[in-house]
C-alpha cells in the first residue's frame, strides 16, 4: 500500500500515513511524500518508532545534513549525533537542565517565530523534528505559512520588499532574550549573513516571505526603518489565519519546510516535566540570494 494524505488544513498542514520511517523508502513512496511536501509544507507521520540513524536516514532523503550548532562549542557535552539537534530540555545524563543552564537560556530562543538556519549563508531546505517523550501538558509548536501571508500582502508591500536582503545572525535572535554567552567561535560562525526577503520556491514555483527573529538589517535601509519592517512581515504573517499549531503526540514525526515557514515553540513547564525532541535539519541546494539572481556580500 503506498502512504496515504490526509489534509489537516486544506494547503498547508497534513498528516501522512501507511509509512513506516524506520524502514527504507520505496521510489513510489519517497515520490508522494516529496509531492505532499511541495503542497502542504507541514507533514505530520504519527507513531514512527525509530533509531536515530534511521532518523537521519529519511533526512537524508531530501539532501545533506546539517551539524548542530552546539558542536562548536568543545565545552558542550553532547547528548545526541552531532547531526541531531537537541530541542528538548535534558542534559548529557538525560535529567532535566536547570534553570540557569546555558543550553535552556539559548534554546528559550526556539520560543521565538525563527526559521531553521537563516543564519547560515547557506540555510535550511526542511527540518524533521521526532517526539521520544513529551510534556503533558503545554509545549505545542506553531507554524506560520510564508506563502500565504505573501499572497496577502497589498500589492504596494509586495513591491516594497522584492529584491531587498535582510541580515540574519543567530546573535540577533538571543539577544532579544538577552542572552549573549557566545565564545570566539561562535561568534565568527554566526557573523550576519544576507538572505532574500522575499524567495521563489524552486518545486512548486510560489513566492514566499522569508524572515525570522534572526533577522536585524536590511540592506541599503536604515536600522530603525529595517526594523519596524522586519517586524510589521513577522506580525503579518503570524495571524491567526496563517498559522496551524501542533500538538504533540509521543512518536509523531513532524517535517516543514524551512523555505516558505516559520515556526515556535510554544512554553512547557520545562523544570518539571521531560521534553526529549530530535531535529535532523537538510542543507538547502544553494543560498537564497544565489536562488534569486542577487549577487551580495555578507555585511
Amino acid at each position: 500500500m503506498t502512504v496515504t494524505v490526509q489534509p489537516i488544513t486544506p494547503d498547508f498542514a497534513a498528516e501522512v500515513g501507511d509509512v513506516d520511517l524506520g524502514k527504507p523508502l520505496g521510489a513510489e513512496d519517497l515520490a508522494a511524500i516529496r509531492a505532499a511536501f511541495a503542497k502542504y509544507a507541514v507533514l505530520v507521520f504519527p507513531d514512527q518508532s525509530f533509531t536515530d540513524e534511521s532518523h537521519l536516514d529519511f533526512a537524508r532523503n531530501f539532501g545533506p545534513l546539517e551539524t548542530s550548532v552546539f558542536a562548536l562549542r568543545k565545552d558542550h557535552k553532547l547528548r545526541l549525533n552531532p547531526h541531531l539537534a537537541d530541542v528538548g530540555n535534558l542534559d548529557a545524563e538525560d535529567a532535566i537542565l536547570q534553570a540557569a543552564n546555558r543550553v535552556r537560556l539559548y534554546n528559550l530562543g526556539n520560543r521565538l517565530w525563527h526559521t531553521d538556519s537563516s543564519f547560515k549563508r547557506l540555510p535550511a531546505y526542511c527540518s524533521l523534528l521526532h517526539a521520544r517523550s513529551i510534556p503533558p501538558i503545554g509545549g505545542q509548536t506553531e507554524f506560520a505559512d510564508m506563502r500565504a501571508a505573501y499572497d496577502a500582502l497589498p500589492e504596494a508591500t509586495q513591491r516594497k520588499i522584492a529584491g531587498l536582503v535582510a541580515y540574519h545572525s543567530l546573535m540577533t535572535s538571543r539577544s532579544k532574550l538577552g542572552f549573549s554567552d557566545f565564545n570566539d567561535d561562535e561568534r565568527k560562525a554566526f557573523e550576519p549573513v544576507p538572505q532574500v526577503l522575499v524567495r521563489r520556491l524552486q518545486d512548486s514555483g510560489r513566492m514566499s516571505l522569508y524572515v525570522a527573529s534572526h533577522a536585524g538589517a536590511i540592506g541599503g535601509m536604515p536600522d530603525g526603518e529595517a526594523k519596524a519592517l522586519l517586524q510589521q512581515l513577522i506580525d503579518h504573517a503570524t495571524q491567526r489565519q496563517f498559522v496551524h499549531s501542533h500538538r504533540w503526540r509521543e512518536k509523531d514525526l513532524v517535517m516543514w519546510d524551512d523555505r516558505c515557514t516559520m515556526h515556535r515553540g510554544m512554553p512547557f513547564d520545562d523544570q518539571r516535566y521531560k521534553r526529549d525532541m530530535r531535529r535532523a535539519t537538510v542543507s538547502d541546494v544553494a543560498p537564497t540570494c544565489e536562488q534569486m539572481g542577487l549577487a551580495v556580500a555578507a555585511e
